[in-house]
């Protein structure tokens, strides 16, 4: 009995990330991946995506150190940060990549650096609730489920 309550939380934590929109319909793909050969498989995949983007965003700090911004280099990193971000379903990370891209296009380096700001605020509070989620998840135990029909 003790797993139900928890799994009614997990349930709700689970939902909210969609509800508040910082998770889209690619997680759900990816959960779907999920079976007991891999009972981790979506934990793993969201941990090498923070484990690889950070890599990223320190491109991205970089150039943007330097002066004048080279645009097409900080557009073709965040081109390959937003990819990531939409491999996990990450949605406000990916919308403002969106952003940040549209700013380069135009040349706007203010815009670009507070998309930036914005993105790596959307980026940490993300991180913050799926690690919750998933130690949860990592309390609640493996999942009973259904077999899917054939």
């Amino acid at each position: 009995m003790e797993r139900n309550p928890m799994r009614r939380q997990l349930a709700s934590m689970r939902k909210s990330l969609f509800d508040q929109g910082y998770l889209d319909e690619q997680l759900i793909q990816l959960e779907e991946l999920q079976d007991d050969a891999n009972p981790n498989f979506v934990e793993e995949v969201v941990t090498l995506y923070y484990r690889d983007s950070a890599r990223i965003i320190l491109n991205i700090e970089q150039a943007l150190e330097r002066k004048p911004f080279d645009f097409n280099k900080l557009d073709d990193y965040m081109h390959q940060f937003k990819g990531s971000s939409s491999s996990i379903g990450a949605k406000k990370v990916k919308a403002e990549s969106t952003m940040f891209r549209e700013y380069c296009k135009s040349g706007n380096a203010e815009g670009c650096m507070r998309a930036f700001q914005q993105l790596k605020k959307e980026y940490a509070t993300l991180k913050k609730k799926l690690e919750a989620y998933f130690q949860l998840a990592r309390q609640a135990g493996p999942m009973e489920t259904a077999c899917r029909p054939k």
